[in-house]
């Protein structure tokens, strides 16, 4: 065997162990799942500018999360109604809007002094409360008390959630928690009910913001979308695929969901190698620097038909200690202010600060063939709540 031939051998094998090193990390973080979807972009279309922009921040919002002792819960509320006033104010889109963070409170985490606490940020218009639940092997009927008592607390005692207006029931968002909706783990877990987006829908949801939840198996095939899923209740993950929410469109099936940006940034690589996944999570290890911010809008998220408005729908968890830093310090104090330097400029782009009702709303009127400036319909369908006096 000749030097030539030993080396195209190790070459050979070399190349043949790089794929499966590609194979099994793509497959370890379930990537096969949505990758077609991405590769194909089948969700752009071309927009012609000014491109308006409408950011909304949404919130794990936790403060027991791993069980801490009261003392650690209060902090991790207190910093939040302390600090985020503070940086906040700092920052204003061009309709003269603060940043305002949706805060989606946790039902088995309920404790009405932190909510009276969070209530005060709203109040401020700096804040909304919507519903998130974290729950494991459970039926129908015990999500039903857990919604109905949860949304009924929420809009009495704490002046939260816009009501219907035709039948003035108090209606709300929603996040799974463990990004687990409508059954989606693959083993089961964090849930158990297979007819979840009825559920929901019955129970007030007007809505769901839970993805994207890459590199988790509960993510769908279906990304970068604003659309309706039809619940199949005798199957999980109904909402792997749906109709794309468009202009003159008409609703259809159970819920409406409404996905943050998901994508592949190839500045950012493994191994130097495999591009990481860009899940619009905001985290101290994942902070959000000018390339991701770049890499949401470029993506694109929109209302079929209606491409000159961009959905960037970002998350986090924000009662973590570890990432408050983050949060309430320099790195979203920067983010803030290159969205307003880069993409307000009036003419290429216009910065809207919203809320997770008003991304509905601003959906919704996108739906009926709104034009122009998309911050006019921040009140479209759903009126604001109670406890949010901004403009009052």
């Amino acid at each position: 065997m000749t030097l030539l031939t030993i080396g195209g051998i190790a070459i050979a094998l070399g190349a043949s162990a790089l794929i499966l090193l590609v194979y099994l990390e793509l497959r370890r973080k379930y990537m096969f799942i949505w990758l077609g979807s991405w590769l194909r972009g089948d969700w752009r279309e071309p927009a012609e500018g000014p491109v308006h922009v409408l950011f909304c921040f949404v919130d794990h919002y936790e403060p027991q999360w791993r069980k801490p002792d009261r003392r650690q819960e209060d902090y991790r509320v207190d910093r939040w109604v302390e600090d985020y006033p503070r940086l906040a104010r700092r920052h204003v889109d061009a309709d003269g809007r603060h940043p305002v963070h949706t805060f989606f409170y946790p039902e088995e985490e309920y404790r009405p002094e932190h909510l009276d606490k969070i209530q005060g940020l709203c109040e401020q218009g700096l804040g909304e409360i919507e519903v998130h639940l974290h729950h494991d092997h459970d039926t129908a009927h015990g999500l039903r008390e857990k919604l109905d008592g949860f949304v009924r607390t929420l809009h009495e005692r704490h002046g939260a959630l816009p009501l219907c207006p035709e039948t003035r029931r108090p209606l709300f968002a929603f996040i799974h928690g463990n990004f687990a909706l409508d059954n989606a783990h693959a083993d089961g877990s964090w849930c158990g009910v297979n007819n979840e987006l009825i559920v929901l829908r019955e129970a007030g949801c007007y809505a769901d913001f839970t993805l994207p939840s890459a590199p988790c198996d509960t993510q769908t095939k279906k990304i970068n979308a604003i659309y309706y899923a039809k619940d199949n209740p005798d199957a999980p993950k109904s909402h792997n695929q749906g109709r794309d929410v468009r202009v003159g469109g008409k609703p259809w099936g159970h819920l409406m969901i409404l996905q943050g940006p998901l994508a592949l940034n190839w500045k950012r690589r493994k191994w130097g190698l495999l591009p990481k996944i860009e899940n619009a999570d905001i985290r101290a290890a994942n902070p959000p620097t000018r390339d991701r911010v770049d890499l949401w809008i470029d993506t694109g998220v929109h209302v079929r038909g209606r491409p000159d408005w961009v959905f960037v729908k970002v998350h986090t968890h924000g009662a973590q200690e570890t990432d408050m830093d983050t949060l309430l310090g320099d790195p979203v104090d920067q983010m803030f202010s290159y969205l307003e330097s880069r993409y307000n400029d009036g003419e290429n782009y216009v910065l809207h600060y919203v809320s997770s009702r008003e991304m509905f709303n601003i959906t919704k009127a996108a739906e009926a063939g709104m034009k122009g400036d998309p911050g006019q319909y921040r009140d479209y369908v759903l009126p604001r709540p109670r406890n949010l006096k901004i403009g009052e």
